[in-house]
């Protein structure tokens, strides 16, 4: 089994959903031996943002392809290629003015390929990278989710269903921590949140598999 951890949080070692994922992850791979971890932390090897250059193999162009534009399709190919080839992805996803921090949005958009995660069909699009977990760690300054109106200014872990799902993938889990900004009793309640979410968010991902291979076996 292939487990991607990827972090995206520009504030380091002081970093709570840095925090939620390495728990998360040694959760997953306790629960499951013998999990093989890939590393991607988005602060010090993010992609550039989506550019013409990174654009134009995608759209069918093979031939007169400049310097810049085979260099960012590597760019893009090295990433969907580690993010196909994993089973399970932890993502650590922090709240940057209402959505998820730029350079998560960046890797995004590199795994936005036609006929890689996605294809187009005459009944609509169909995601492609069917089958993976996705465990997210959502680290929010306030509360968000206990209201319409936050809910409303809320375009972080919807707008990772929407991407995720487009990809094809339906298993996308949550650990939440929110009022890590609003004091000391606020932020460690939010972390104990977060911690019951990790045990059931491990625990369900675990059986979903343990049934996967009981109808295989089937």
């Amino acid at each position: 089994m292939q487990l991607l951890h990827i972090d995206s949080s520009i504030t380091g070692e002081h970093s709570v959903s840095r925090q939620l994922t390495r728990q998360i992850v040694d959760a997953w791979v306790a629960r499951n031996p013998g999990t093989q971890v890939a590393r991607l932390d988005l602060l010090t090897d993010a992609p550039a943002h989506f550019t013409a250059d990174a654009l134009a193999p995608r759209t069918g162009q093979t031939d007169g392809l400049s310097e810049a534009q085979l260099r960012e399709n590597a760019v893009s190919e090295r990433l969907v290629s580690q993010f196909l080839a994993s089973d399970v992805i932890v993502v650590g996803a922090p709240f940057y003015n209402f959505t998820i921090p730029t350079q998560l949005k960046a890797w995004l958009d590199r795994l936005a390929q036609p006929g890689r995660t996605f294809r187009y069909t005459a009944s609509g699009p169909e995601g492609l990278a069917k089958g993976k977990t996705v465990i997210v760690a959502s680290t929010r300054g306030g509360f968000y989710s206990t209201s319409e109106q936050g809910q409303a200014m809320e375009h972080q872990e919807s707008y990772l269903k929407v991407m995720f799902g487009f990809f094809g993938i339906t298993d996308v889990r949550f650990v939440r921590a929110e009022g890590i900004g609003m004091g000391p009793e606020a932020k460690a309640a939010g972390l104990a949140s977060a911690v019951k979410d990790i045990e059931g968010a491990v625990q369900a991902s675990s059986a979903n598999e343990e049934q996967a291979e009981l109808a295989e076996a089937a």
